[in-house]
């Protein structure tokens, strides 16, 4: 059984920073792609960031320059540094991890969080 768990969001000033984690844990054999995804209020769920086992990462448009996404390995966490942050960053951040669980062999499934609120306003 894997469970990913999301920490990190909430109410933060224009132009502040927020740090979110991710964290899966279970019967894991590999991760392979982790990913930060968000959903507005009123809009479609959206790729923000992900990075593969390498290292390699890839940045949706709109927050290149600012968010930087992270992995460490040894603990099965994938991060997400948010900076310079503008109220329209503002939404429910979900991860998303990509777990071949107990052995080789078995199926490649992805996995999510239940989703953690970052808001920006003053």
């Amino acid at each position: 059984q894997v469970q990913v768990v999301e920490s990190g969001g909430g109410l933060v000033q224009p132009g502040g920073s927020l740090r979110l984690s991710c964290a899966a844990s279970g019967s894991i054999f590999s991760i392979y792609a982790m990913g930060w995804y968000r959903q507005a209020p009123g809009k479609q769920r959206e790729l923000v960031a992900s990075i593969i086992k390498s290292g390699m990462t890839n940045y949706a448009d709109s927050v290149k320059g600012r968010f930087t996404i992270s992995r460490d390995n040894t603990k099965n966490t994938v991060y997400l540094q948010m900076n310079s942050l503008k109220p329209e960053d503002t939404a429910v951040y979900y991860c998303s991890a990509d777990i071949q669980d107990s052995y080789a062999g078995r199926p490649i499934n992805t996995y999510w969080g239940q989703g953690t609120q970052v808001t920006v306003s003053s």
